[in-house]
């Protein structure tokens, strides 16, 4: 499946991030795609929102990894530091996929490792628009 969405606004993302969430279930892998700035991390804390996460959703690019309590355990990585497969590899994925929901940004740094039943998100700035690009396999 491939939708493609014109969004104007934080709301328009919010309610994007709503659907998606309606979607979601445990085990499941969020691969995040997009130029800094385009609004990975802002598109993660609206999502976690609507999957019941009560505490602030920051990003993890200093830290790599942040675990949060929602629906169901959410763990946030950010791979925007890391400079190789094998420093992924590290971070133990693929065996974290199983027992909850992941969100990856940067994940072009892990393409080979990520699962067939995947949400890849591709976010790009233009004329002041966000373009989301949603392809689901599963």
């Amino acid at each position: 499946m491939l939708k493609k969405l014109e969004v104007r606004t934080k709301n328009e993302t919010s309610e994007l991030a709503k659907k998606i969430a309606r979607n979601l279930q445990k085990g499941e892998v969020i691969a995040l795609y997009g130029e800094l700035g385009t609004g990975k991390t802002f598109f993660t804390q609206e999502l976690c929102k609507y999957l019941a996460v009560k505490e602030p959703v920051t990003s993890p690019t200093f830290v790599i990894m942040n675990e949060y309590a929602g629906k169901f355990p959410i763990r946030h990585i950010d791979l925007y530091r890391l400079d190789s497969i094998e420093e992924v590899l590290e971070l133990g994925i693929p065996e974290i996929f199983e027992d909850c929901l992941t969100i990856i940004e940067w994940a072009e740094k892990a393409e080979e490792l990520l699962p067939e039943n995947v949400w890849k998100i591709k976010i790009a700035l233009q004329n002041g628009k966000r373009e989301f690009q949603i392809y689901h396999f599963g």
